[in-house]
């Protein structure tokens, strides 16, 4: 029913959208861009200015849609709200307590891991033939460190207490290892080839949401209470270093999520999203797809896809909200207080280690449920796609254009930089092939040129970087 009444209001809306020529869509764009320019330089009207930026990213989309495809146009859409998500959890930790956290990567992945530990069926036999043993082995783990940790802080300091805290990791390890290694074996080689992890608990996916955020939640508390003494150069060399060991860990441990293996056929968060070919046998959809000139099988792609924008949409609407209640109310005051000042706040008898706690542990949720969210559109868990560059330093571009403490100012860097990222290496190649179309075939100049394409991405993020920073170094939606 749900999916029926988005094909009712997708099929139309992609039928009406079709009608227009490229000539159309450059002047639109030249008016757009032509009064953000105006209203963005000029006006003092703030909502004014803010109203036509998010109008102009509006409309580069449509134009792309009608240029490019829907296809494309929708696709853009949905990681542009994923990224926004990920731009805001981002905003919370630096532009409300100003901690510089570049282990974004690492809590968006736990996300994508929570998604096959809560959504996939489990594997027939992995309990049974291992993974009791893995759960044991953890907790055995995790005795050992507390144990450990009793000594050191209930026994006199000294050579005894020094041997013991030795002797217990030493036995732990072992004892450790002695129960992880075949267990971990046993479930590994249940059909490699298709499986050779634990799966999941098969629980509805939309469930793997909020699990994603609790799950790069309960990473951040236990790196923040580490990590979050160390001054702000050293928290991001630390963040990253610990984004980097949860990614080698996805990528190596194959019972956990079969590792660079990947996991495929993520269910999807029915019933607001289905399946094409369930669409495709719908008589009602196929009547309203002829109906509109469309062909059954890309209307019923479109709509997929428009009913994950609309879930998107939903979250990023509720965690915005949230963002802004919390920056409006006194924690959000006292937040940037402490973010502006850590001495005097400290001196007014607040707890900025405790506060910083939370602000990072809450950053670090909305990634995660990003991570989720992420995941579940591509359908598969990709541990080797993970990467500082896709994940991290874009998502502080998109921040630091948008406009860092600006809750706002962050979904709007979000949309902008995603657009120009997966655009701007297509016309990068269309712009070096025109440049390159006099010299002659085989020339190591056009050549290079050529290949020199595929880095415009790189080029453009530094340069529009270093033009925001220049000439408007709060963001284009700067904080009030």
């Amino acid at each position: 029913m749900i999916l029926s009444l988005i094909a009712s209001i997708a099929i139309p809306l992609i039928a009406g959208a079709t009608i227009g020529t490229v000539g159309l869509i450059a002047g639109i764009a030249e008016v757009a861009l032509g009064w953000t320019y105006r209203y963005a330089v000029q006006t003092d009207n703030e909502r004014l200015k803010n109203s036509v930026l998010f109008a102009a990213v509006a409309v580069l989309i449509l134009a792309t849609g009608l240029v490019q495809g829907w296809n494309t146009a929708i696709l853009i859409l949905n990681m542009g709200l994923i990224s926004a998500i990920m731009a805001l959890g981002v905003n919370l930790q630096w532009g409300f307590a100003g901690l510089f956290n570049v282990g974004v990567m690492g809590f968006v992945a736990l996300g994508g891991l929570a998604v096959v530990l809560v959504s996939t069926p489990p594997t027939p036999g992995a309990w049974s033939s291992g993974g009791y043993g893995i759960v044991l082995s953890l907790l055995l783990g995790a005795a050992t460190v507390v144990a450990a940790v009793l000594v050191a802080t209930k026994m006199p300091r000294g050579r005894v207490q020094t041997i013991a805290i030795v002797a217990i990791l030493i036995a732990g390890f072992f004892i450790y290892r002695a129960v992880f290694d075949p267990s971990v074996a046993g479930v590994e080689a249940i059909d490699p080839a298709v499986a050779g992890n634990l799966g999941g608990l098969n629980l509805p996916v939309l469930l793997a949401w909020p699990a994603g955020g609790v799950l790069a939640a309960g990473a951040a508390w236990l790196i923040g209470k580490t990590a979050l003494g160390l001054r702000s150069d050293y928290l991001a060399i630390a963040t990253l270093g610990i984004a980097e060991i949860i990614i080698a860990i996805m990528k190596n441990e194959d019972w956990l999520a079969r590792g660079v293996k990947n996991v495929y056929g993520i269910p999807r968060p029915s019933p607001v999203v289905g399946y094409e070919v369930e669409l495709q046998q719908d008589p009602s959809f196929i009547a309203r797809a002829d109906w509109f000139g469309l062909d059954p099988v890309i209307a019923s792609t479109l709509s997929v896809k428009l009913g994950y924008s609309l879930l998107f949409m939903v979250v990023l609407l509720i965690l915005l909200w949230m963002a802004q209640m919390a920056l409006r109310s006194p924690w959000g005051r006292m937040m940037r207080a402490i973010r502006d000042n850590e001495v005097a706040a400290e001196a007014m008898g607040k707890d900025v280690t405790r506060r910083h706690l939370q602000i990072f542990v809450l950053g670090s949720a909305i990634c995660g449920i990003a991570g989720a969210m992420m995941t579940t559109l591509d359908g598969q868990l990709t541990p080797g796609t993970y990467n500082p560059l896709r994940f991290t330093f874009l998502v502080w571009v998109m921040v630091i254009v948008g406009g860092s403490g600006n809750n706002f100012g962050a979904v709007l860097g979000a949309f902008l930089i995603w657009f120009l990222w997966v655009q701007v290496e297509p016309i990068g190649l269309w712009l070096m092939n025109l440049i390159t179309s006099g010299m002659p075939d085989g020339s190591a100049l056009k050549t290079h040129l050529i290949d020199s394409a595929a880095h415009m991405r790189l080029f453009t993020m530094g340069l529009i970087l270093l033009i925001v920073l220049r000439f408007s170094p709060r963001g284009l939606i700067p904080e009030k």
